[in-house]
């Protein structure tokens, strides 16, 4: 086998992950993209609301979508395109969740998807301050030109790892796998009949349902709380098992509830930065490029200087931080 796999990147209406808006998918045959493909949908009934945020980070708008085929529609094309390849996406919990949440609320069963995160490789295979798309695109030599078209996020999710992979001198995903002592992680196939529900899907409901607010954004100096262990049950390949999260900046939750689910990904919270920390969570609508611009916390200041001496950490955004928890989310930050 070759370098075969196609890489996805969906971009969704609200902080739902099974509203999609948007999605790009780029195939590759022999570590060379063959075939690329996109399309707009309406999201799923009932979860088909944009939000001011969303709107602002991709430019997709309901009259964008008018009579468009919904998500639950356009599967089949989507899923053909793919076929049984492997799946690649740039935070892949939050794009096959996207697949997952969208088939569940459309009532439409799922097929199963062996898949790669190309996040998690580049923490592995790279030495950046930020492993957000544009930055990690960047080292792999496909510059972002259009950030949040979907087709272009994943052209360059797909070049990310074309690039991983020749620094591995792998020859196929099981080779670059086997060398970095990995084992391919699979999304199950589920039927919404018979199978629970995500997470994700399952607070979607409720909010319909009434018995779910929104919560209000919180001013003021957050208050750290207590730092709980990392659950020893947790999924390795979420991006935060392992590490030690600090938080910092103004977050949409109060900081312990941020911790608390950090913890429960196998994370380990703690409230200043230190020689142990991996991971620094930025809030006040902090986004990747600000890295550059300046407008960081004290925490952030002290994170670059660390990463400037060998430590090896890096700064995602709360935006980043909620795809990997499973919570209210948008593909604004990568």
């Amino acid at each position: 086998m070759g370098l075969d796999f196609t890489a996805i990147d969906f971009e969704t209406a609200n902080g739902f992950r099974g509203s999609p808006c948007a999605v790009g998918l780029s195939k590759v045959r022999g570590g060379v993209i063959v075939e690329e493909a996109s399309w707009l949908m309406r999201p799923p009934e009932n979860h088909d609301a944009f939000d001011y945020h969303n709107v602002r980070v991709h430019g997709i708008r309901p009259a964008d979508v008018a009579g468009r085929p919904r998500f639950g529609e356009l599967f089949p094309e989507i899923g053909a395109f793919i076929g049984g390849d492997i799946l690649a996406a740039h935070n892949a919990a939050f794009d096959l969740g996207v697949i997952r949440s969208g088939l569940e609320v459309s009532g439409l069963p799922g097929p199963a998807y062996d898949y790669v995160c190309t996040v998690m490789l580049s923490r592995r295979c790279y030495s950046l301050v930020s492993n957000s798309l544009p930055f990690a695109a960047e080292e792999a030599g496909v510059p972002l030109v259009n950030h949040h078209d979907a087709a272009e996020d994943a052209r360059a999710c797909a070049g990310i790892l074309i690039d991983i992979a020749v620094r591995n001198q792998a020859n196929s995903i099981a080779e670059l796998y086997l060398s970095l002592g990995l084992a391919l992680p699979q999304q199950p196939a589920f039927h919404p009949a018979h199978d629970t529900l995500s997470k994700p899907t399952l607070s979607a409901l409720a909010a319909l349902g009434g018995t779910a607010a929104a919560r209000p954004f919180r001013s003021g100096w957050p208050e750290e709380g207590d730092n709980p262990q990392p659950n020893p049950d947790a999924e390795p390949g979420n991006p935060l098992f392992g590490q030690t999260v600090v938080f910092t900046g103004q977050l949409a939750m109060p900081r312990p509830e941020a911790k608390m689910r950090s913890a429960e990904m196998g994370a380990r919270p703690e409230s200043r930065v230190t020689a142990r920390t991996s991971v620094l969570v930025v809030g006040d609508g902090f986004v990747a490029g600000d890295l550059r611009s300046g407008r960081l916390t004290g925490k952030a200041r002290r994170v670059l200087e660390l990463h400037d001496r060998g430590q090896p950490i890096e700064v995602i955004s709360e935006g980043e931080f909620l795809q990997m928890v499973g919570g209210a989310s948008i593909h604004m930050a990568q």
